[in-house]
Order: structure tokens, then C-alpha cells, then sequence
């Protein structure tokens, strides 16, 4: 049987991570409340959101929902067993960059595959590890405009990048999808890369 592939995503930059795994897609967001639940550890809360994006979209799907999979991720910045969130002014910001200023971070990234009943969900931890900032460039940074939508208040792709002295872990999950990760999900789905598919040579 031949499967379809929806991201459950308007997000350029996943987009683009997609595509370069060399997937045919379509892409439909989830429209989900991404609040926080009382006492929910950020692996729980990143899970979830993948699940219910997945999910959301699975759902308007109607008799198409059992020969398409369904992609939903979710990343989130985690400082100390806190999640930090896109920076509702230059105030957090600051609050948000000094802390992971000379610190090491977790960015957790989920993603999860749903098809019918069959649902596959994968967390993915990354360290970053940030050099030492000084204000003047936390605010510079903020004039960029770059980190206004950015979980963390940083973007790693972007000018952000600059602040990052180490990393541990996938960077293409820290942009917001895990290339090697998510072949792997999608081809438990039947969904191969070029690369991944059977050798059709006769031997």
C-alpha cells in the first residue's frame, strides 16, 4: 500500500529539514493549546504536544487517515528542569539568555508518526552548551529581531548560532526535526528515502 506524508507543521525551518530527507509532503497545522500542565516534566510536555498535533491533524483526515502518516514535532529549550518559551519582550529575553549564558541546556525534541490506530512517538535530548554573554550582546541580539519567535529567545541556525561553544546530540533536532531520527520513524511507516529503498536489482 502506498502511504502519504502530512507534517503537522507550517514551520519553515522543519519544512525544509523534511525536504532535504528527500520526503514528498503536505503540510497542515495543527491548531492545539500548547499550555503547560501542572507538574508536567518537559519530556512529557514535548511528547504530548507532538502526539496531539499528529493527532489533530490525523483527524480531518476523515477516509484518507488510514494511508497517510501523519509527522508531528515539538521542541522546547529546557534550562533546570524549566521550559523556556519564545520571549514575550526584550525583558525575558535577557532573563532567558543570561541563564543559559556560560551554561549548558537541553533542547528536547519530540516527534511523533500516527496512520490509523498505529501511533510511534520518539524524544530526542540534545546539550548546548553557550558561551559567556555579556548584556550588551543580549540586546543587539534582541534588535536582530531573531529570537522575538524563538523558544529560548535563540535561533542555533541563525545569528544565535554564533553564541553556541559546544554541542552534544543532534543540531538538526535543535532547529526542530531529527534528520536521522525521523528517517527512522517514518520508515517503520513505510516511508523511505531514496536512499533507504529496497535494492530493486536482481541478483
Amino acid at each position: 500500500m502506498h502511504y502519504s506524508l502530512v507534517l503537522a507543521s507550517q514551520s519553515p525551518r522543519r519544512q525544509q529539514l523534511l525536504q532535504q530527507l528527500g520526503y514528498q509532503f503536505t503540510c497542515i497545522p495543527a491548531n492545539i493549546n500548547e499550555s503547560i500542565h501542572v507538574n508536567e516534566s518537559p519530556e512529557a510536555y514535548v511528547s504530548r504536544l507532538a502526539i496531539e498535533k499528529a493527532q489533530a491533524v490525523s483527524a480531518q483526515l476523515n477516509d484518507k487517515a488510514d494511508t497517510t502518516v501523519v509527522l508531528g514535532s515539538d521542541t522546547s529549550v529546557v534550562y533546570q528542569n524549566e521550559i523556556l518559551g519564545k520571549p514575550t519582550n526584550l525583558n525575558d529575553c535577557i532573563r532567558q539568555l543570561t541563564f543559559l549564558s556560560g551554561n549548558t541546556h537541553e533542547v528536547l525534541t519530540a516527534i511523533s508518526a500516527i496512520c490509523g490506530s498505529r501511533i510511534i512517538t520518539k524524544v530526542i535530548t540534545t546539550r548546548v552548551t553557550f558561551k559567556m554573554l555579556t548584556q550588551q550582546e543580549i540586546k543587539n541580539y534582541w534588535e536582530t529581531g531573531e529570537p522575538q519567535d524563538k523558544a529560548g529567545s535563540y535561533g542555533i541556525q541563525g545569528i544565535g548560532g554564533q553564541f553556541v561553544s559546544n554541542i552534544t546530540g543532534s543540531y538538526s533536532a535543535v532547529v526542530g526535526l531529527p534528520l536521522y531520527e525521523t528517517s527512522q520513524l517514518l520508515a517503520e511507516f513505510g516511508l523511505f528515502t531514496a536512499v533507504q529503498q529496497p535494492s530493486k536489482d536482481v541478483v
